[in-house]
């Protein structure tokens, strides 16, 4: 019977007659050769574990394991796909960030006029200013890293770079203009009107499954495009509506 392994560590031809004199008492006839580097073994009934260590006591060389026994072994010890990280787990700054806005939303009405003054008309206005404030501020934490990641599915900031420089500043003035119920009826035509046009690109990119950054927070998140995103947008979008209908 006739066995080859392949070697790793020899340089000339002194490494092949020390393996071969190393070898010798395993098998009838040891043939070791340095290109291809390997060993091949006839008659040997000596199991691997011996012949490696026969290898390894000859100098810097190293025994390989049959090419059907390595694939096992790396098949075996191959780490299982990691499972996908849980909702909670990866849109947990959005969520906290939202679950802040609308507890201070409800606060700042109980601290105006008490329980009883809380409706849903001011904890829309108070949610949508701290929306626009806080999320504003992320994304002018590094502006130019949000205009070129707005511009991988925003419809105008895809053709016009700018827009996603100038975006951030659009947010926080509506922030400020929901936060101060300035001109209500015109801030909410321009919420309608810029959110729902963020929305189409945000819908085009889902559908299309394209894997690209969020960049509602930012950059400073690491935040999957997803249908967490168009909720975002088209709730925003819904409020807005709801508040205009309720003037």
């Amino acid at each position: 019977m006739v066995t080859t392994y392949s070697l790793e560590g020899l340089h000339c031809g002194s490494c092949v007659k020390k393996l071969e004199s190393a070898l010798q008492p395993f098998a009838s006839k040891v043939t070791v050769s340095l290109n291809p580097m390997q060993v091949t073994l006839t008659d040997s009934q000596a199991d691997f574990a011996a012949l490696a260590q026969a290898v390894a006591e000859a100098g810097a060389y190293r025994l390989l394991p049959p090419v059907d026994e390595r694939i096992a072994v790396r098949s075996h010890s191959l780490p299982e796909t990691p499972p996908t990280p849980a909702f909670v787990t990866v849109y947990r700054p959005l969520l906290i960030i939202t679950a802040y806005i609308l507890g201070a939303s409800l606060l700042v009405q109980i601290g105006l006029h008490g329980l009883e003054g809380i409706n849903g008309m001011e904890t829309m206005r108070f949610f949508m200013a701290g929306f626009f404030l806080v999320f504003s501020f992320f994304k002018l934490l590094d502006i130019d890293a949000f205009a070129a990641a707005y511009a991988q599915y925003d419809l105008l900031a895809a053709r016009w770079l700018n827009w996603g420089r100038i975006y951030p500043y659009v947010e926080l003035a509506l922030g400020v203009a929901y936060l101060s119920n300035v001109n209500p009826f015109l801030t909410h035509w321009i919420t309608i009107i810029v959110m729902s046009f963020s929305a189409v690109g945000v819908i085009q990119a889902v559908s299309r499954g394209n894997r690209i950054q969020c960049a509602c927070l930012g950059t400073v998140f690491n935040l999957p495009m997803s249908t967490v995103t168009i909720v975002e947008d088209v709730g925003m979008v819904a409020m807005a509506v709801a508040m205009l209908w309720l003037m």
